[in-house]
């Protein structure tokens, strides 16, 4: 009974060992599911990523989106701390009238009281609204920063050829990929040409 099982298992293994070889020695046949490739001859395929930090930090137009916004958040941050200090300025003024007994009346210490607490609104409504301004001032120079993008990306690859272009931030998107795929220096050059080109206009 044994050696019926070594020989059952004997012929067995050699029948694996034939499947084996055979399957590895056939000639392979066309894939279907092959890549498909962006230019003939070549086995890369038709994608391509971008590294948008890189890009925001190096494309001119963006910069100049950015030093705009800067400017105008440091000329209303200015005059908010103006405010601010002129606010503080009249508090303490206000302080010390109180404790050398400055106010002929209390009404008058009353009058000056609230009129301090109404700048101090005033001063807190102008923040609110300067935030809420600068917020949506953002958010109108990232989407016209954005639709530029997406208007010179696609005159970029209309001789690319690229099926998909992946953006990539700080190795959120991607977690590899190897750097034949990044285009990132090439479309920086190519749309800083274009808006050179669009500013000499």
């Amino acid at each position: 009974m044994k050696n019926i099982n070594y020989v059952v298992n004997g012929v067995l293994a050699i029948a694996v060992i034939i499947l084996f070889v055979m399957q590895f020695s056939k000639p392979k046949k066309a894939d279907s599911s092959a890549p498909i490739t962006v230019k003939e001859g070549t086995n890369k395929l038709p994608i391509a990523y971008v590294n948008v930090d890189s890009l925001l930090l190096n494309y001119n137009y963006s910069k100049d989106l950015n030093e705009l916004i800067l400017k105008k958040y440091e000329n209303t941050r200015a005059s908010l701390n103006q405010k601010a200090n002129s606010l503080q300025s009249d508090a303490i003024d206000f302080q010390k009238k109180v404790e050398n007994n400055a106010f002929l009346t209390n009404e008058r210490a009353q009058q000056e009281h609230q009129r301090i607490l109404k700048k101090r609104d005033e001063l807190e409504k102008a923040q609110n609204d300067a935030a809420q301004e600068f917020a949506e001032e953002q958010q109108k120079l990232g989407e016209q920063l954005r639709d530029t993008l997406e208007a010179q990306l696609k005159i970029f690859n209309a001789d690319k050829g690229f099926q998909i272009i992946l953006s990539n931030s700080n190795g959120d998107n991607l977690l590899l990929a190897d750097p034949s795929y990044d285009i990132t220096t090439e479309l920086i050059n190519f749309l800083n040409k274009n808006y050179a080109t669009k500013a000499e206009q």
